[in-house]
């Protein structure tokens, strides 16, 4: 990767291609089921065949698509099941991450998560679903970076795009996001109280639990099939 004047990054090739490969994603212009066109992607961004092929295998290892030599290119769809696998998968790793991360978060950490869950709050009275989705990553962010579990990091990372982000919805359920805050709450007092391991549970068996949040993910995921 290149680095500009002034310290700035620059992205290579691959990775511009790939922001815009999630962004047509994310607008719904790329829908589950299509197929991608490499010879009218490259064409269309100017681009030769190489960074479009690196940047669709990156995709490929974070599950969003299936490249078939002999049939192309596409998009996968996101069945329930796959969602309740999700599920359990980073319930396991973010308690983990929680009860890891715990000495180190201090109660500069704790009123940090608060703080957050406030700003949550805040987005929904105001109607900015795009303000308390960045609140809630940044939730789970300040305990899950503070682990230092690269591995974990990444995996959960990667997951959490495939649920949210490919493609972004965005419509409320406000139920969901009033109880994700109550929760999150939860969390935060038992960390307050000195129980990473209650809070590690709860994060585990609660947050992340596909049963429990069951209703809220067949309506926000309405056209998911089982």
């Amino acid at each position: 990767m290149k680095t500009a004047k002034g310290g700035l990054v620059l992205k290579s090739l691959k990775e511009q291609v790939y922001d815009y490969l999630r962004q047509q994603f994310q607008k719904h212009r790329l829908q589950p089921g299509e197929t991608i066109n490499m010879e009218a992607t490259a064409g269309k961004l100017g681009v030769s065949k190489t960074p479009l092929r690196d940047a669709l295998i990156q995709l490929e290892m974070e599950g969003f698509v299936t490249i078939s030599p002999r049939r192309g290119i596409f998009v996968n769809p996101l069945p329930l099941a796959e969602i309740r696998e999700f599920y359990q998968v980073i319930g396991a790793l973010e308690s983990s991450a929680l009860i890891e991360s715990f000495p180190s978060l201090g109660p500069a950490g704790i009123r940090k998560m608060d703080g957050l869950n406030r700003r949550m709050q805040k987005a929904i009275d105001a109607g900015d679903f795009d303000l308390f989705y960045e609140k809630n990553l940044l939730f789970h962010d300040a305990f899950v970076a503070a682990c230092g579990n690269g591995n974990l990091t990444r995996i959960v990372g990667n997951l959490k795009k495939r649920l949210y982000d490919f493609p972004r919805k965005r419509q409320w359920i406000k139920e969901w996001e009033q109880s994700s805050i109550r929760e999150h709450q939860e969390i935060v007092d038992f960390l307050a109280a000195g129980d990473p391991q209650s809070a590690a549970i709860f994060l585990r068996d609660v947050h992340w639990s596909f049963k429990v949040q069951e209703k809220f993910i067949r309506k926000y995921y309405g056209d998911a099939k089982a």
